[in-house]
């Protein structure tokens, strides 16, 4: 048997190993492995519809366009006070108080003039000049536009002022602050001491305003 092992020695000790390996696989339990979280998907869920989609889901609810209220005067079908939306134009107020009478002075309306609130809209007859406003305290009124179309610096509401290019909210305020403090514009250039606007704004202004 000795001799026998000296010569085969090599398989011996293979069929030990063989062997002590199938006894290690048979008697030794395999080892548990940790086990993975559960997945909470009704948590997951939560958060994802936490999550904005778009830039429209954090806007503010109240970022709706503002209802403001507008008297319609004058040669129209339908005067009154009429509800409008911010950024409506006086061709759509019109709209509302059933448009025009034949006999108004289309020539002397700016349609396009953004309204604001308090607006007064009057709207002459042909023949009837221009209208001025009665001064009450709180509102405001429509300078009609001359033919040539330009807004007058020294008649001008601070809608009408905010169609002009490159003139918003502030800058319009600011002109009308200088006509108060200062009296009237003497010449369009006198546009150039408002802060804000400079030789590269007035001209893109200078052919669409007026003094007199």
């Amino acid at each position: 048997m000795a001799e026998w092992i000296k010569s085969n020695k090599l398989y011996f000790f293979g069929g030990a190993l063989a062997m002590c390996a199938l006894l290690y696989y048979l008697f030794i339990p395999p080892q548990e492995t940790e086990a993975l979280p559960e997945i909470d998907q009704a948590a997951l869920a939560e958060r994802e519809d936490s999550v904005p989609k778009s830039l429209e889901d954090e806007a503010p609810a109240d970022g709706q366009p503002q209802v403001i209220i507008v008297d319609v005067k004058g040669a129209v079908k339908k005067p009154g006070v009429y509800n409008a939306t911010e950024g409506d134009r006086v061709i759509d107020v019109l709209k509302k108080a059933g448009g025009l009478m034949e006999n108004a002075d289309r020539n002397q309306i700016n349609f396009a003039l953004r309204v604001s609130d308090e607006l007064v809209i009057y709207i002459p007859e042909e023949g009837e000049g221009l209208f001025e406003t009665n001064g009450a305290e709180g509102t405001t009124s429509i300078s009609v536009q001359q033919n040539d179309g330009r807004i007058n610096l020294n008649k001008a509401t601070e809608a009408e002022l905010q169609t002009l290019p490159g003139i918003g909210p502030s800058k319009a305020a600011a002109i009308l602050e200088h006509r108060e403090t200062n009296g009237p514009f003497k010449a369009i250039e006198d546009l150039k001491l408002i802060a804000g606007i400079g030789d590269k704004t007035f001209e893109k202004l200078k052919e669409r305003i007026k003094v007199k």
